[in-house]
């Protein structure tokens, strides 16, 4: 199969893209995996994107499609795909639709993981780091056992800048801006999969394969 996973930051996409691949047999794709493997690897197009990112400028739209176009014709995306991260935009979704029929395929689902935003808030703003070994806690589901003290080396824990709820409200603001169009245009064609995140990891697994399920029987 042949699937796009979206879903706001904090939403878990991470933890269920490891569980479906496992699930379903295809590779997680995700864009910041493809840069670095590009980059690795030593590519043209892997050393124009290190060209940008060194030089602290966002990866412009051709560059990150053309890296796509690469990473799904290799061979081990012959079975399907599971690919995270892209599209963002209107654009990259019909550079996607190009791409797929280059390569005589077509998208299977478009999974949209929806979770409140004050579910999210409480989510993204307990992560806690330790600043020696990097460990990460999570006040209200994952809490150390001292208080803003590490388990594993005593070091000290601490909030990022990006975890602050501006900053987070700031970047779920920018991603309702992006992806509402993306839920449109894909509700348009038939295949998004609107998925409960508000529920426990385990109940969105399920659903989330119930869901593809019923696009293979289509």
């Amino acid at each position: 199969m042949n699937i796009i996973l979206m879903g706001p930051p904090g939403a878990g996409k991470g933890t269920q893209a490891k569980m479906l691949v496992k699930e379903i047999g295809v590779p997680h794709i995700s864009t910041g995996d493809m840069f670095r493997a590009a980059i690795k690897q030593g590519s043209e197009l892997g050393m124009k994107a290190k060209a940008v990112i060194d030089g602290g400028q966002l990866v412009p739209d051709k560059l990150t499609i053309a890296i796509v176009r690469e990473r799904l014709a290799e061979s081990d995306c012959e079975p399907g795909f599971l690919l995270d991260g892209f599209p963002r935009t209107i654009p990259q979704a019909d550079a996607l639709n190009e791409i797929l029929a280059g390569l005589h395929r077509s998208l299977d689902a478009a999974v949209n993981i929806e979770v409140a935003n004050d579910v999210l808030i409480p989510r993204m703003t307990g992560r806690r780091i330790c600043r020696q070994c990097g460990a990460s806690y999570h006040i209200q589901f994952n809490p150390p056992q001292q208080a803003l003290r590490c388990d594993l080396c005593g070091g000290e824990l601490y909030q990022r800048s990006d975890d602050s709820e501006k900053t987070v409200a700031s970047r779920l603001a920018v991603y309702e801006q992006q992806t509402n169009p993306l839920v449109a245009y894909y509700l348009h064609r038939g295949l998004l999969k609107t998925i409960n995140g508000n529920q426990n990891l385990q109940e969105v697994f399920a659903d989330i394969c119930r869901s593809l399920n019923g696009s293979k029987g289509q």
